[in-house]
């Protein structure tokens, strides 16, 4: 079985989408979620990190809180697969982190009360996840090598499509995308390498979502780093991970759910 999976399965405003690739072995080491993934510069790719408690996905350690603006809590994991001739073929493991505060519990009252497996079935829940004025990082890590081409040409038809059904596919989407999809073309996904999406908030009561980064670290590689000023493409690259019945790993959005049933019970 090859990597070719990736390549089979299924408030307008501006915003700075960050892509980055840091060289993963540099003059201090550091474990991150689970490889030997280091960096001068570590913020861009990994924040501080907090790995008293931690929770393992097929050997990968992903620390239960985090800190890159804000402390991020993970409320949800799991992984991108596919089953071939009962054989599950499995590529990367997935860490979900959120700003687990009264502004994103007050954001999901509509649900207050709801079972996780009523979550894990309605689609308006993670719509609004993504909405929700709070910080998010997603962390990524390789288990099975592909070219970076692969993972990049799968989040540009997702993105692309997601768009295309809200009529929010114009030429300024459509260059950040494609821009998006050119930096994962020269890339390649080693095991262990790290793809981190950060999608902080502006400070203030308004809480704007803004200012995305995404960051890539493999071993042997020199920081990349490629800024995307649209909002409508951050937002749907959330919806991939996060989209519910349409979401690239159904098991972590059901993790999702698992979660934050038992805090909107109270």
């Amino acid at each position: 079985m090859n990597s070719n999976w990736y390549n089979n399965r299924n408030s307008q405003g501006a915003c700075k989408l960050q892509i980055c690739s840091l060289s993963a072995f540099q003059k201090r080491r550091e474990v991150v979620f689970g490889s030997d993934l280091v960096s001068d510069n570590v913020a861009c790719a990994v924040g501080s990190e907090a790995e008293k408690n931690t929770v393992e996905v097929e050997g990968i350690t992903f620390p239960s809180e985090i800190t890159v603006g804000k402390p991020l809590t993970l409320l949800a994991h799991g992984l991108t697969d596919i089953e071939i001739h009962f054989l599950q073929i499995k590529f990367n493991a997935i860490g979900i982190y959120l700003e687990k505060n009264d502004v994103l519990l007050e954001h999901l009252q509509k649900w207050k009360g709801k079972k996780a497996e009523e979550l894990a079935e309605d689609d308006g829940f993670y719509q609004a996840i993504v909405s929700a004025p709070v910080e998010k990082l997603f962390r990524v890590v390789v288990i099975k090598e592909i070219k970076g081409s692969q993972y990049g040409v799968q989040l540009e038809s997702s993105v692309r499509d997601r768009l295309v059904a809200v009529d929010k596919y114009e030429d300024d989407e459509e260059e950040a995308l494609e821009k998006v999809t050119e930096f994962f073309q020269s890339k390649y996904f080693k095991p262990n390498s790290v793809v981190t999406l950060h999608f902080p908030t502006t400070p203030g009561p308004a809480q704007a979502l803004c200012s995305s980064e995404i960051s890539f670290a493999t071993e042997g590689k020199d920081e990349a780093k490629l800024t995307v000023e649209n909002e409508n493409v951050a937002g749907m690259i959330q919806k991939w991970y996060l989209g519910g019945t349409s979401a690239v790993s159904p098991n972590t959005v059901r993790s999702l759910a698992d979660h934050l049933a038992p805090l909107l019970s109270t």
